[in-house]
């Protein structure tokens, strides 16, 4: 794993909102009494969350004190779990799996589209719009090759439809996430090869 720092540029303060306090106890309470401590990376994710979709050093200062754990335990946690962001992330944060079923379907394609169209990996582009990295597997083998775009998947791309995605983001419309082939979820893409009727429930009949 590569070295994670902290983003040089830090805001000067954090805290939640009266709405994330909430939620926060809520989380704490789950856990027995001196074992607050486990709660460390829910509340980690919802600072980010609050927080345009990065972790500044002093909302991993404010977790600390919330949960009253030493700083530089969750300053370790922080660093060590990629899903934590410690510089700034576009409005539309692309995640671009490379990893081998995704390079084998043309990962490298999608990676020349998003330096063509967003700039250098790690990189905020200029109107605010994106920023992009490649990760490890997310799971989705199947619909290779694919990318997770703030919480949404979209899969079986290829060049021109994940430039048209980008392209739509970039304008304000709306994008349909999930396969961008014509395919139904992780169907064959040739259409079904079995299971291709309706039997009788009664009897399992059928194909």
């Amino acid at each position: 794993m590569s070295v994670r720092r902290l983003d040089p540029n830090q805001p000067d303060s954090f805290a939640f909102t009266a709405e994330n306090v909430e939620w926060a106890k809520k989380q704490i309470a789950k856990y027995p009494e001196g074992k607050q401590a486990s709660a460390v990376i829910p509340l980690l994710w919802r600072a980010q969350e609050q927080h345009d979709g990065w972790l500044p050093e002093p909302a991993i200062r404010y977790v600390a004190e919330m949960l009253g754990m030493d700083y530089i335990r969750v300053l370790e946690v922080a660093t060590f779990y990629t899903m934590f962001n410690l510089s700034p992330v576009g409005e539309h944060f692309v995640q671009l799996c490379g990893t081998t079923p995704c390079w084998l379907r043309g990962a490298d394609d999608l990676k020349e589209v998003c330096r063509k169209h967003i700039g250098p990996e790690g990189k905020v582009s200029a109107d605010g719009k994106f920023s992009w990295m490649e990760v490890e597997c997310l799971g989705a083998c199947v619909n290779a090759p694919m990318v997770q775009i703030n919480a949404d998947f979209f899969e079986d791309l290829d060049a021109s439809s994940f430039e048209r995605v980008l392209n739509d983001l970039r304008e304000g419309r709306e994008v349909k996430p999930g396969p961008q082939s014509e395919r139904h979820a992780s169907e064959p893409e040739g259409g079904l090869t079995s299971l291709t009727t309706v039997g009788d429930p009664q009897t399992g009949g059928g194909d």
